[in-house]
């Protein structure tokens, strides 16, 4: 008897690829489209109007999703995930901009919708398997480990550090032993029509839009000073939640006879003064520190551990990897030591730990310090 495998098709070439794999190799194939945001109207969940006429192309995506389907002979479903996502990803994203943070939803999209509601939703038709189009890998057994993909430069076990073993134990990812050219290739060879589509990029609710309008929809906006560390007031910005640390474009400062050409980054947020804190020179001391607490850490076939533990991590997506000391602190935070100091430790990203090809698991960044002062992030 033929094994079930419920896959989440996107309408993207990935995703595509995984339910042509699969069926291949002789599964019995559903696929699933999950709607996320609610792109028919101009109104979010809650009913309320927003202020920007543009959608999110996910009608179009099911369209494709629905020609691949048809196309591998594979039945396929639509689900609506527009309350989970609200409540579990989009809330938590206003939240952290509320703090002056720098949220990665995408991270949550796994942990609660993709990997969570999803899989609850595909019982229904008692799968073996569910499977998704990420460059990952999984290493089945007693204790299930997260490799990374064999595409450096598309390996997505970033996005996927907050998944746990038995999330694991029942996932599969195709294309995860392949290039993102290779996968190309098998779309071409299928004639798939997401064979030649452009990758989706940025997070869906925002599509194409500019960020900054989108936000102001939810969240009011503060303006107040941009000043150096001197308090030298050189502009004025719209609201520290539009800003990120190391950020250099959008600070609309030019030259002057004060100060030399060297361009301009944000260095520091001052929440209670309301301050966007800039400095010069990409290599600005500031930005750079020596330690992070991480917070909500999740660890994937790794016990709390005693000591310290010697390993890798990342910082942000496509970072290389830094060598890194971690230990639990007694609140169950992690104390991460950076082997050498790092630039643009943000609050709100995602760290996440390596050991060798394996993701151990990871948590989100709750301060940046240097010399054991807290940075001003």
């Amino acid at each position: 008897m033929k094994k079930r495998v419920v896959v989440g098709l996107s309408g993207g070439v990935d995703s595509s690829v995984a339910a042509a794999l699969l069926k291949e190799q002789g599964y019995d194939v559903i696929g699933l489209f999950m709607r996320n945001w609610d792109s028919t109207t101009n109104n979010d969940i809650l009913g309320n109007p927003t202020i920007d006429d543009d959608i999110c192309p996910q009608e179009i995506d099911y369209q494709d999703a629905e020609k691949v389907a048809n196309k591998l002979g594979v039945p396929i479903f639509r689900v609506d995930f527009i309350k989970e996502y609200w409540d579990n990803v989009f809330t938590y994203f206003l939240d952290e901009y509320k703090k002056g943070r720098t949220p990665n939803p995408d991270i949550l999209c796994n942990k609660y919708i993709k990997f969570d509601a999803f899989i609850e939703h595909a019982k229904q038709f008692n799968p073996d398997y569910i499977a998704m189009g990420h460059y990952a890998r999984v290493e089945h057994g007693d204790h299930p480990k997260l490799l990374r993909g064999i595409d450096n430069n598309k390996d997505q076990t970033y996005f996927l550090s907050q998944l746990t073993e038995k999330q694991l134990s029942h996932t599969l990812f195709p294309v995860g032993e392949l290039t993102k050219q290779e996968v190309r290739d098998i779309a071409h060879k299928y004639d798939l029509a997401t064979k030649d589509k452009k990758d989706s990029t940025g997070i869906c609710f925002i599509g194409e839009r500019d960020f900054n309008r989108f936000l102001a929809n939810y969240l009011p906006s503060q303006s107040g000073n941009m000043i150096t560390e001197d308090g030298d007031v050189l502009n004025t910005h719209q609201g520290l939640m539009y800003y990120t640390i190391g950020q250099r474009k959008g600070l609309g400062i030019g030259g002057s006879n004060q100060y030399d050409n060297k361009p301009w980054f944000v260095i520091g947020k001052n929440l209670e003064t309301n301050d966007l804190i800039i400095g010069q020179g990409f290599h600005h001391p500031v930005l750079y520190s020596d330690s992070c607490i991480v917070e909500d850490v999740n660890l994937i076939n790794l016990k709390r551990f005693e000591g310290p533990l010697y390993c890798t991590a990342k910082f942000r997506y496509r970072q290389q990897d830094h060598p890194v000391t971690i230990e639990f602190n007694d609140d169950d935070t992690l104390q991460v030591t950076f082997e050498q100091d790092i630039r643009a430790i943000t609050p709100g990203q995602a760290a996440v730990f390596y050991d060798g090809e394996v993701c151990l698991g990871g948590g989100f960044i709750k301060a940046a310090y240097k010399n054991g002062q807290k940075r001003q992030y």
